[in-house]
Order: structure tokens, then C-alpha cells, then sequence
């Protein structure tokens, strides 16, 4: 018997995690500001509003379990993302709904080269970091005074179908296509770990059903960390020709904030291309039997995503 399940956010992760919901027979219901956006027509899309508590609790009104995958500009960020916050824990609250988080790997700060694990301790040191970390208190307060169910999924950088503003997204995969060098960022010689799309929605998705979940983060699938100069290598191997980088410094990424705002705030979260990154999502598939998808796989997905893109733009021409 299919449930309501309510995603808030319809970029990459919100739209991939219907998706899968559709997928596993459920019923969606997305929220985001404009009430359009390009699902299959099963999915229900409205248009949602935030910061108006009282039109989002009338939204999430039967929902099973909600998912928080909305966001915003980086430069609104620490402004607008804790009163998304306050927003859907009290929808969650109000409904009696299960709350999935989807979140980032600001809340550790600088690795200094080792593992993270869910245990690694929070140490962020830039606004965004520290917004973050706060956050995930607040979510987990509220578990363990009982007033909402909660559980947490932290992603690595995100790849994929539909992911265009990531490392490997926009600068990266269409550039190749067309036999330019793709722009990579910081030492491209360190491991990286980067998360499929297609396993941040199947994480999301039994995050939101599993009844061992609760009450705590859990990393979601990851590729295995390879250099950015590795993947681009694998890359290359699956187009069938040899492919070029070029690699940003932070000094360039400072200059192209001068007429970019979202360069200007992506500044102080350079650290992450300049030490290793390594994420451990042992836990997701010791305990709940999740396993990241074949690298090789989710690569052949993302380009022929990226294909399917370029086509219908030279059709549209």
C-alpha cells in the first residue's frame, strides 16, 4: 500500500528522489517555489512557499515522511536555510511525519586528510560550515526530546543525471562531449569522493522508510575516491578518446567572484579541493544494505544524460 511521501526541492536530489519514490509505488507530492517542474505527470508538483508555515503545513497534511532537499543561493544561505529549517520541523512535527534531511559535508570542516566517518567529530570553520553544523544539532535535539523523527543523509559532491553545478557537472562532462578541456578544481592529484545522484535518492528513499534510521546522520553511498585526474582518466575510457583539464586555483575562483556571486561565497569552501576527501559509507551498507552504484555504471548515466541534453539543445537551435 503506497503512502505520501513530500519532497521539498526538485533540483538534482529532490527530483531523482521521486523519482525512485514513483519507482517503489509511492505517492509524491514536491514543493518548490514555482509549482512546475520536469517529472513524470504521477508526480504531484505544487507551488510552496517556506517561509509561510501555515500553507506548508497544509501541504505536508497526510504525508507519511517528508524529505528536506530544498535550498538556495549560496550567497542566501545562512540567512534563509535555519528558517527553511524551523519551517518543516514544524510541518513534520505538526503532521506526525517521519524528516529526512539531506545534507552536506560542510559540517566537518578541513579533513586534514583522514576518513570521514559518521563519528567524525564537527569542526567547521566557514559560515556555511558552521550554519550547517548548527542545523543538525537542532534536528537531532528534537529526536531526542521526542518531538519529531528525524534522520539525516550526508552526501559527498554530487554527480549525475541532472547535476550541472558540482565538480563534476556543468564544467566538466558537456566539455568533453564537445573535445574541450573540462575545468576542474584545486590539486586535481587527491582523492575525492563524489556521490551518484541515482544513490543519494535510493539513500533518501530507505532513510525515509527503514525503521532502524532514526535518530541519526548517515553517510549515503559514495563512489570510490579517486583523483579528479583518475575519474576524468575513466571518463575518458567510457567516450573512447583521450580528454584534457585544465585546473583552477583558488586565486582564480577569487577573481571570477568579483562579477559572480556564487564564485564570491564558493571561495572559503575551496579547503576541499586542496586535502584529500574521503568519505566512509560503510555504515549505510554494513546496516542497512545499501551499496553505491558500479562507478563505471553511474558514469555511462551521467553521459548519456549529458548527451540527451546536448541533442535536444542543437534540435532546439
Amino acid at each position: 500500500m503506497s503512502s505520501l511521501h513530500v519532497i521539498f526541492g526538485t533540483g538534482p536530489a529532490g527530483s531523482s528522489l521521486a523519482e525512485e519514490l514513483l519507482r517503489q509505488g509511492q505517492q509524491v507530492r514536491c514543493v518548490n517555489r514555482s509549482g512546475k517542474a520536469n517529472l513524470p505527470a504521477a508526480v504531484e508538483v505544487v507551488a510552496g512557499d517556506l517561509l509561510n508555515q501555515a500553507q506548508i503545513n497544509e501541504l505536508c497534511q497526510g504525508a507519511n515522511v517528508i524529505y528536506h532537499c530544498a535550498n538556495v543561493h549560496y550567497a542566501e544561505q545562512t540567512k534563509i536555510m535555519p528558517q527553511f529549517q524551523q519551517t518543516i520541523m514544524q510541518a513534520a512535527a505538526t503532521v506526525g511525519a517521519r524528516l529526512v534531511v539531506l545534507d552536506t559535508l560542510y559540517v566537518y570542516g578541513s579533513s586534514q586528510g583522514r576518513p570521514l566517518t559518521e563519528a567524525t567529530p564537527f569542526a567547521p570553520h566557514t559560515r556555511k560550515g558552521r550554519m550547517r553544523a548548527a542545523l543538525v544539532e537542532t534536528y537531532l535535539a528534537a529526536q531526542r526530546a521526542g518531538t519529531l523523527e528525524v534522520t539525516i543523509g550526508r552526501a559527498a559532491d554530487f554527480f549525475g543525471p541532472q547535476v550541472l553545478n558540482s565538480t563534476l557537472g556543468d564544467r566538466v562532462f558537456p566539455m568533453l562531449l564537445q573535445h574541450k578541456p573540462a575545468q576542474l578544481l584545486g590539486n586535481i592529484d587527491l582523492p575525492h569522493s563524489f556521490s551518484y545522484i541515482g544513490d543519494v535518492a535510493r539513500g533518501l528513499a530507505l532513510l525515509g522508510q527503514h525503521p532502524a534510521a532514526l535518530g541519526q546522520a548517515w553517510h549515503l553511498p559514495v563512489a570510490p575516491p579517486l583523483t579528479q585526474r583518475a575519474m576524468l582518466q575513466t571518463i575518458g575510457q567510457l567516450l573512447g578518446y583521450p580528454v584534457r583539464s585544465i585546473a583552477l586555483p583558488k586565486m582564480a575562483i577569487r577573481a571570477f567572484g568579483l562579477m559572480d556571486s556564487f564564485m564570491r561565497e564558493f571561495v572559503e569552501m575551496f579547503y576541499q579541493y586542496t586535502e584529500p576527501q574521503i568519505v566512509d559509507a560503510q555504515a549505510i551498507e554494513r546496516e542497512l544494505g545499501l551499496e553505491a552504484t558500479p562507478l563505471e555504471q553511474a558514469l555511462q548515466a551521467t553521459i548519456a544524460w549529458y548527451r540527451g541534453q546536448q541533442t535536444k539543445q542543437k534540435a532546439a537551435a
